[in-house]
Formats: structure tokens, C-alpha cells, sequence
């Protein structure tokens, strides 16, 4: 993600971040359903849906401790 697209993550709610996360994990598993039975066009995709959950679970870490300090 591209860093303004990081700053939009960091002022969402802690519920829009869990919904994304949860669109994307169905995301993953569709395309590894997609990539078991041979019909994934994009095997990259794959990487970066991880790759997004990962930063948007570090925004949301980033959030709590941030609330904790305070």
C-alpha cells in the first residue's frame, strides 16, 4: 500500500478495520480455493491480499496501543 493509502487506514473506525480484514481473508480463501482447483489467474494476488491484511492488522495494533499510552 501506498503511503496515502496507509493514512486513510489509520483514520477509519477499529469496525471498518475488522471489516476489512474480513473482506480480505475471504478474499485469501477464495483465491486459494481458486489456485487448488487450477482457475487463479493472478498468482500474485495471493501475496499481496497477505500482505494487506498484515498492514491493516498493524494499523489496528498501532491503534490500541496508542489508547493504551492515553
Amino acid at each position: 500500500m501506498k503511503q496515502r493509502e496507509l493514512q486513510e487506514l489509520r483514520n477509519c473506525s477499529p469496525q471498518e478495520l475488522s471489516l476489512k480484514v474480513k473482506d480480505l481473508k475471504e478474499e485469501l480463501f477464495n483465491l486459494r480455493f481458486q489456485l487448488a482447483t487450477g482457475q487463479l489467474e493472478n498468482p500474485m494476488r495471493i501475496k499481496q491480499v497477505k500482505k494487506s491484511i498484515a498492514q491493516i492488522k498493524t494499523v489496528m495494533r498501532e491503534a490500541e496501543l496508542k489508547a493504551l499510552q492515553q
